[in-house]
């Protein structure tokens, strides 16, 4: 009888061992494998999900920035996830890229014709998600978008500009009626459109019958210029690859506006270029050396002389 007690204790220990070897997770496992979505596999949060990059052996310990990226109008999270200059990127800069799912393919911005949910408050679930299940730090964030996202972007600044570190919107702004103001401190934005773009014009144009209207580019720029006192004769002007650019440095924050002669497009270099002059603004002395060499070489040869702050 003591024999069967011996034996069936030994039994018991043994199988709880071995449930509690596969019950832990590897210190050395990315967080993909630690987390139960990543990849094309959508991360629910509640109102929504999103898609996450990591580049290739990033460990769940590491802490790491994060690129988020808002599809257009009728756009899918999963096609941005699969986009190859987006995830280069990503690895190239040693970030992870979050694709944001629209409900609908849709932004529910404060102007937008359809408002299907409290956009602010989801991009406050998602950004806990992230943190929580990848180790994204949420010092180390920017948000890019384009057209309809960036039209979100714009948006999502404007509520609160400590959201994301910075803002990278493409070929869209705010709609009429511009807000007079914004409550928060002054964004890091980098902004990038086309002067050729007829689906978004810089100008903006009106849709639905004239129901809704986007916003003028350049007035959603005079709004944060206004409210920061800074006058728009004071912009520093410089030439980065294809793009023309003008920059302000107001207290606090930096808004740059970058014009190509293109038309309603999206690069995954504006985005990199944005980051890389985030980290520099912000003063991520883990980014300094790639943005020097990626930037200065954009810049080599132009006819306009950047400016020493800039490169």
């Amino acid at each position: 009888m003591r024999f069967l007690l011996w034996l069936a204790g030994g039994l018991l220990a043994g199988l709880l061992s071995v449930a509690g070897a596969f019950g832990q997770t590897a210190p050395d496992q990315t967080a993909s494998e630690q987390s139960a979505c990543g990849g094309e596999t959508a991360c629910t949060v509640d109102g929504g999900d999103y898609y996450i990059h990591l580049p290739s052996g990033m460990k769940a310990s590491q802490p790491k920035g994060a690129i988020f990226f808002l599809h257009g109008h009728r756009g899918k999270a999963i096609n941005e996830i699969r986009v190859k200059s987006f995830l280069n990127m990503a690895d190239e800069l040693g970030v992870a890229f979050v694709a944001v799912q629209g409900l609908e393919g849709t932004w529910s911005f404060p102007t937008a014709p359809r408002h299907l949910r409290d956009e602010f408050s989801f991009f406050d679930r998602v950004l806990a998600d992230v943190s929580k299940r990848f180790g994204v730090r949420r010092d180390r964030t920017l948000l890019s978008g384009f057209s309809s996202g960036a039209f979100m972007t714009w948006y999502l600044a404007c509520d609160d500009a400590d959201r994301f570190s910075g803002y990278a919107p493409i070929a869209g702004a705010f709609w009429q009626p511009l807000p007079e103001s914004c409550k928060t401190k002054m964004p890091y934005l980098f902004h990038v459109h086309g002067t050729s773009d007829k689906v978004v014009p810089l100008a903006g144009r009106a849709l639905g019958g004239g129901r809704w209207i986007q916003g003028d580019v350049f007035k959603s720029f005079d709004i944060w210029l206004h409210q920061a006192s800074v006058s728009e004769d004071s912009a520093r002007h410089y030439v980065s690859g294809n793009l023309q650019c003008e920059r302000w440095s107001p207290n606090g924050g930096v808004l740059e506006l970058c014009l190509h002669d293109g038309g309603h497009s999206v690069r995954a270099e504006w985005i990199k270029r944005a980051w890389l002059e985030l980290a520099k603004a912000r003063g991520w002395t883990e980014y300094a050396a790639d943005r020097a060499v990626a930037h200065c070489t954009e810049t080599k040869g132009q006819e306009a002389k950047a400016s020493s702050d800039v490169c």
